[in-house]
């Protein structure tokens, strides 16, 4: 199965590229949040793949890299970490944080995770946290982590699931396309945030890509925040695809776009606070 001739991949991954470039440091920024908002699943995901210690590790589209730390402390003095993301920009905030925590079992390579150019066989297990689904051709971005894996090794992917489980997503999409006046999508539609989340599609990549074993887990991943507009304000600090359609409309337009999505997004007030549903897919295969 590949999707690589419904989309231009060379024009997707260039504009994908500049966007993260532009929108790293406001991610890096939010490592906080992001890493609170993914702790559970980001465990759940290290513990599928078996991350312990002296393991070799590859972590792809790795961004700013906090799932990066958590890695390097599992496998400890003897093990490695590689993180790799297409954009330099973010990644050189994951080689900072590494040096500043003190890893010097991190290291970083810029890198197509559809291309990673990195030895066959070289790996103990592989991870992608919210980032396979970003790729024009998914399975060849399995197929190449497939390659890295050593016989046995594993690798674990984080994505979301459906636009239903994902209100506050779609929310944001409906209204800022309303607002700029252009269709709905399809949300299906490769390199979209949804695009891996249908019944059995990952799985039936995994298994495309050569991998055994093969096994998705759902998990919820509620998004805790004090209010909506801290979450959207984490929205207009990171590469959000929502950017892409905000940025084309004049201030007055943006502006009215922001606070439609604020007075929708209150519905998830509690009385603890905003809590934003959101449910990911945790798919895990062996290289056999």
């Amino acid at each position: 199965m590949s999707t690589m001739a419904r989309i231009d991949a060379g024009s997707f991954k260039a504009a994908t590229r500049a966007q993260w470039d532009r929108h790293a440091a406001g991610w890096n920024e939010h490592g906080a949040q992001v890493g609170a908002w993914l702790r559970e699943a980001t465990d759940a995901m290290l513990a599928m793949a078996e991350i312990g210690e002296g393991a070799r590790v590859l972590d792809v589209a790795a961004g700013a890299g906090d799932q990066t730390l958590d890695i390097a402390r599992r496998v400890g003095a003897r093990g490695s970490v590689l993180a790799t993301d297409l954009s330099p920009a973010i990644l050189a905030f994951a080689a900072e944080n590494a040096r500043r925590a003190g890893f010097a079992n991190v290291a970083t390579q810029v890198a197509d995770g559809e291309d990673l150019r990195v030895p066959a066989g070289s790996f103990d297990a592989a991870i992608c946290r919210l980032g396979l689904m970003f790729f024009p051709d998914p399975l060849r971005g399995l197929g190449e982590m497939a390659r890295a894996l050593r016989p046995g090794g594993l690798a674990c992917t984080m994505v979301f699931s459906t636009p239903e489980r994902n209100p506050c997503v779609g929310i944001l999409v409906a209204t800022a396309l309303k607002h700029a006046g252009l269709p709905s999508r399809d949300p299906n539609q490769p390199g979209s945030l949804f695009s891996l989340g249908g019944p059995g599609l990952i799985d039936e990549l995994f298994r495309l890509a050569g991998f055994a074993r093969v096994a998705t887990t759902k998990v919820p991943a509620p998004f805790r925040l004090p209010s909506a507009k801290h979450y959207l304000d984490f929205v207009a600090a990171s590469a959000s695809p929502i950017l892409q359609i905000l940025e084309r409309l004049d201030d007055a337009r943006r502006h009215a776009a922001w606070a439609e999505m604020e007075t929708r997004l209150a519905a998830f007030d509690t009385a603890q606070g905003w809590e934003g549903p959101n449910e990911l897919l945790l798919t895990v295969g062996r290289k056999p």
